[in-house]
């Protein structure tokens, strides 16, 4: 039986040749995708402000507590028994300067008075006995012709000595009539009783204190600053030759009172010696006249001491200041700016004050454009659209 041999290989070649064939096809000769052009992604749209630096006056605000000027406790020099008050011995009334607050009984300091006045006649007496005696022990000694006299002779030391006891003697006196005036206890000052000590039958003694009060003609607010707000205000400053930096600055109190809001005019008339060493401020002091005035026209109540204040203070004039939105300034304390190519970059600044809607800054050229929005990602460098403010706010009315 013959074999047909090319027909056996006939068959797997053909089959080969498809496959080969079919795998090229799917390889080689499928459809390749058309290259398209790749969007161009817009740059980001920023909110900018172009800045004009001016000249302002920035206040600071800080806070304090109202004190007198002058408070001192009112000690007897005397002792003995009170016999009499003033109406208004007692806390919270007023006085006026020289007001009689208080009385001691006066008997014994009478008594030594008199005595006193005695002492100085008898010693007056002694003196003029004593001269006529220099006198005639003089005219003796002449006579005898003697004009090498003994000073003792001539009475000169006894008449020193009469001379010496009558000084002595008024002395005394003096003393009997100064302790009898200090039975009157007088108010040094216009002022204001804080508390009383003594009262009607008490007895007291030299260094009993009868009461403590406090003047009503000026008072005080000690204000705490930081060396940032010092920056923004003119203080009035001593030095050790003796001229003085006095620029009085004006400040205004204000508290809550009765569930309203009131005020008080005041001026900044010294800083206190030294920086606080524990909060490394400087405290400056404010006065306010005629703090228990009332105001013509008002129901403000009195400033009265120990209530706490909050004080504006006028500072003085600051060029190329520029006002911002506070979310312009960023964490870091830097803001974001837009260049000429509008491109992102950072910028530190000399901030001069910040509260919770804006921020004042120095050292920025004017047009420059500030970003006030919000970046997720912002990177120096980086292209933006930037789109001014009032452009936004003409948007949102149409």
């Amino acid at each position: 039986m013959k074999i047909n041999l090319a027909g056996h290989y006939i068959l797997p070649l053909l089959v080969l040749i498809l496959g080969f064939s079919a795998a090229y096809g799917l390889l080689v000769g499928k459809l390749r995708p058309l290259p398209q052009a790749l969007e161009k992604r817009l740059p980001p749209t920023v909110s900018v402000v172009t800045v004009i630096p001016n000249v302002k006056s920035l206040s600071v605000i800080t806070q304090g507590t109202v004190a007198p000027r002058r408070e001192i406790n009112i000690v007897s020099q005397v002792s003995g028994k009170v016999k009499a008050v003033s109406e208004d011995f007692a806390p919270g009334s007023f006085f006026t300067l020289d007001e009689l607050l208080l009385e001691v009984e006066d008997q014994g300091y009478q008594f030594a008075l008199v005595r006193a006045k005695a002492r100085v006649a008898d010693a007056e007496q002694l003196v003029a006995l004593e001269k006529g005696r220099v006198r005639q022990a003089q005219r003796e000694w002449r006579d005898l012709g003697n004009k090498d006299a003994n000073q003792l002779f001539l009475r000169k030391p006894q008449l020193a000595s009469a001379h010496a006891s009558l000084l002595a003697a008024r002395a005394d006196l003096g003393e009997a009539e100064l302790n009898l005036r200090r039975t009157k206890i007088r108010a040094p000052f216009q002022g204001r009783i804080n508390t009383k000590n003594v009262d009607i039958g008490q007895s007291i003694s030299p260094g009993t204190v009868i009461a403590k009060v406090y003047s009503t003609d000026v008072a005080e607010v000690r204000l705490p600053l930081t060396d940032r707000q010092v920056a923004l205000l003119d203080l009035p400053l001593s030095y050790a030759n003796g001229s003085t930096e006095l620029v009085p600055a004006n400040v205004t109190l204000s508290a809550s009172f009765a569930d309203q809001i009131w005020y008080w005019p005041g001026k900044i008339v010294r800083t206190d010696s030294s920086i606080d060493i524990d909060s490394r401020v400087v405290y400056a002091v404010a006065e306010i006249n005629q703090p228990f005035a009332r105001e013509l026209g008002s129901r403000r109540p009195p400033l009265s001491m120990g209530l706490f204040v909050q004080a504006e203070i006028s500072g003085r004039e600051i060029a190329s200041v520029v006002t911002l939105p506070r979310r312009a300034l960023r964490s870091d304390g830097t803001l974001l700016l837009v260049d000429s190519d509008n491109r992102l970059f950072y910028r530190k600044t000399s901030m001069l004050k910040t509260d919770s809607s804006q921020v004042w800054v120095r050292g920025l050229p004017a047009g420059s454009r500030v970003v006030v929005s919000h970046l997720p990602i912002a990177v120096a460098g980086m292209e933006v659209s930037p789109l001014e403010v009032t452009q936004i706010s003409e948007r949102l009315k149409r």
